[in-house]
């Protein structure tokens, strides 16, 4: 559908949120109708959840912005099974005690992209839609999944999955392709996804879910259950899989994850991934993961040559602020600014002691600028690696008494971004 008549769907698919709806009519109409609730389903395997998980909060934040209900589920229950999706192997069973852990620490994520109370008037210069009263709602599935008894819901919900169809789903088509081991757990997992979807219709009214294009079929599931059980109609709505232009996958880089949680990834960190976007996704990132107004999004995708950058600092700012709070945005602005353009130290920038004698390769290995010592010997002999002013040439080099200012730091640069203080520390 090339057009939408709701401000929800047409602010998703103009900002690039949508890959596939289902029934796309019938879910326009109902969304200038009245007020949707709909939601994206979050499973709790790490203490943070990372840039990929961006999109999907950007789509509940804009649904709650036009006029909607966003419910985000926290998966304290699917968490214990894992989910099999675009994955070769089964993931890593947590304990209780984990999952609990790591739910508590990725809620406060969500309260900076669903209450943007200072916001409300400058949305509704460009929204019909009136401002949604109600709030959105933290959920957690361990509330229904962890009581279920199983007898009864074979017999209730088991009934109405078909093995057969079960088995075309790429879940479970893909790993067994691939000749690689599936358990009945995770087999288990799409049904589970399923009755998510119709628990949340019976207590809260929940329509929509909403995922990334791999959850497809997981979400029709659902779909087909609401039908079955309730002869409730009920909607999928996907978003396209982020890579960059070079191929890469969204918010993977040599050091690992980018993690929104700012003790795992800091600010100036998180804003430097942002500022090194690559040209070409510079103008599809700023729609995606900043809430820019679109026309000055276009001025900023019409910049060429060296002046890309600035919407790259743009698109920095504006995406660390959505996580971080603006003024860390501005310090980590602040900070580039002072380390790359003016040769200084600036403040934010990440920090390690270090003694006499420690090897350069280590520490570039332990920063995470480089994957291995492997790979700093390369740089080194690039000719890529500054201690201050002073090239590095050695990969044998050792930090010495004078490598260090009168207080003790010293910058260590690696290629032409990486960035970090390296601190002397008594042995």
């Amino acid at each position: 559908m090339s057009a939408y008549k709701s401000d929800f769907l047409n602010v998703l698919a103009s900002r690039g949120f949508i890959h596939q709806v289902s029934e796309p009519e019938a879910l326009d109409a109902l969304a200038r109708q009245s007020t949707i609730t709909a939601y994206i389903g979050f499973d709790c395997t790490a203490p943070s959840l990372h840039v990929g998980s961006l999109l999907p909060i950007m789509m509940l934040h804009w649904l709650q912005q036009t006029g909607h209900k966003p419910i985000a589920l926290m998966g304290g229950g699917t968490t214990r099974v894992g989910d099999p999706s675009g994955k070769d192997e089964s993931r890593k069973l947590l304990t209780d005690e984990v999952i609990n852990e790591n739910l508590k620490s990725i809620q406060a994520i969500f309260a900076k992209f669903l209450k943007f109370e200072e916001r409300r008037r400058w949305y509704a210069k460009f929204f019909k839609s009136k401002q949604s009263n109600g709030n959105a709602v933290m959920a957690n599935n361990a509330d229904w999944l962890n009581s279920l008894n199983y007898v009864d819901f074979l017999r209730d919900v088991g009934r109405c999955f078909s093995i057969n169809r079960m088995l075309s789903f790429d879940s479970v088509k893909l790993r067994l392709e691939r000749q690689q081991e599936l358990s009945f757990l995770e087999f288990n997992y799409m049904i589970l996804q399923a009755y998510d979807f119709v628990e949340l219709f019976r207590r809260y009214g929940c329509v929509l879910q909403m995922g990334g294009s791999d959850q497809w079929g997981n979400i029709v599931n659902g779909i087909d259950l609401g039908r079955r059980l309730h002869n409730a109609q009920l909607f999928a709505l996907t978003s396209p899989l982020i890579t960059t232009s070079s191929g890469a996958k969204m918010g993977k880089t040599a050091a690992g994850a980018v993690w929104l949680n700012a003790d795992q990834v800091s600010p100036y960190d998180y804003w430097q991934y942002w500022r090194n976007t690559e040209d070409a996704d510079v103008a599809r990132f700023l729609k995606l993961f900043t809430v820019l107004p679109l026309d000055e999004i276009e001025r900023l995708a019409a910049l060429k040559g060296a002046d890309i950058n600035e919407a790259k600092i743009v698109l920095a700012i504006e995406a660390t602020s959505l996580v971080h709070g603006r003024a860390a945005a501005e310090h980590a602005a602040q900070t580039a600014r002072t380390t790359f353009a003016m040769g200084g130290m600036g403040e934010g920038l990440p920090t390690i002691p270090v003694t006499i004698g420690y090897g350069i390769l280590n520490v570039n290995t332990q920063l995470g600028f480089t994957t291995s010592n492997a790979q700093a010997r390369q740089f080194i002999k690039d000719g890529a690696i500054y201690l201050g002013d002073k090239r590095i040439t050695d990969p044998g080099y050792k930090l010495g008494p004078t490598d260090f200012d009168k207080d003790g730091r010293v910058l260590l640069r690696t290629g032409s971004k990486k960035r970090a203080i390296l601190t002397l520390k008594s042995e």
